[in-house]
């Protein structure tokens, strides 16, 4: 993955190639190197950047990015809370998602690599002025009120249920990423004990390419599997204590205040006798 700029030249095994033969052209061409061998340039989708971007912390990988915006349903307009900012994989996708009318709003404790990660996020996205970071612990609570989802890429998520019990709007959505199926456990507990999370998942994503062609059709020798755990609930009401009693109607008054007649029992078809 390469930044063009006038005047440079790609170096590879296959030759030389000119950043100024490229410049102006169609994406998706072919190009000849000084060695007559011919690569095709395209231009990168935000997994192929993210696989290759400059990082600090470990980065969630593209199979699990996509999940993530499709079982926390962001959806264009949201207001997301995201916990971790790491090197800007997950945000970058996430502002992609809300698109400019919704806001992603960071928690990061560890100043340091907020210069890297809004290099990295910058380059996907030319205008983050939708983001806000804060150099915060989103275990010590959430400032916001009546958000729409939280989205959470830290080590002890159990420590942020109470805090963001309390910041999401009732119906909104939590999802937290986590490499490990005992860190799983412990959140999933957290949430039950709150009582304030309904509808509690978890699921992991295994990814298999294959190899095709007219005379064989294959599984690729290697996949993508386990990177980690996506668990998600929704914030609702407490569930009542006991069997929930259905309301019991009230019986209507007469004009004159008088309680209508008991026509239990009454099998007469309206006939005077």
């Amino acid at each position: 993955m390469i930044t063009l700029a006038e005047g440079e030249t790609y170096h590879c095994h296959l030759g030389r190639l000119y950043h100024d033969d490229m410049i102006g052209s169609s994406v998706g061409g072919w190009y000849r190197t000084d060695k007559s061998h011919v690569l095709l340039a395209v231009r990168p989708s935000l997994g192929d950047f993210v696989r290759q971007m400059p990082r600090g912390p470990q980065i969630i990988y593209p199979k699990d990015l996509g999940n993530i915006i499709n079982f926390a349903d962001i959806f264009p307009g949201a207001t997301v809370i995201e916990g971790g900012l790491g090197s800007g994989a997950l945000t970058s996708a996430l502002l992609r998602a809300v698109g400019p009318a919704g806001k992603v709003i960071n928690y990061e404790i560890d100043e340091e690599v907020l210069p890297k990660a809004m290099r990295n996020i910058e380059r996907v996205t030319p205008d983050p002025s939708n983001l806000e970071v804060k150099i915060r612990d989103i275990y010590q609570g959430i400032d916001e009120r009546d958000i729409d989802r939280v989205v959470l890429d830290v080590p002890e998520p159990w420590q942020a249920i109470p805090g963001i019990g309390d910041a999401l709007v009732m119906g909104g959505i939590m999802l937290s990423f986590v490499p490990t199926i005992l860190q799983v456990q412990r959140l999933v507990l957290a949430m039950e004990e709150d009582g304030r999370f309904q509808m509690i998942e978890s699921l992991e994503t295994l990814l298999r390419t294959w190899h095709i062609t007219e005379r064989s059709v294959r599984p690729d020798h290697r996949m993508i599997a386990h990177s980690g755990f996506l668990t998600t609930a929704v914030r609702c009401e407490p569930r009542p204590a006991g069997r929930v009693q259905a309301p019991v109607a009230e019986t209507p008054e007469q004009p004159d205040g008088e309680p209508p007649e008991d026509t239990e029992g009454d099998t007469s078809d309206g006939r005077d006798e």
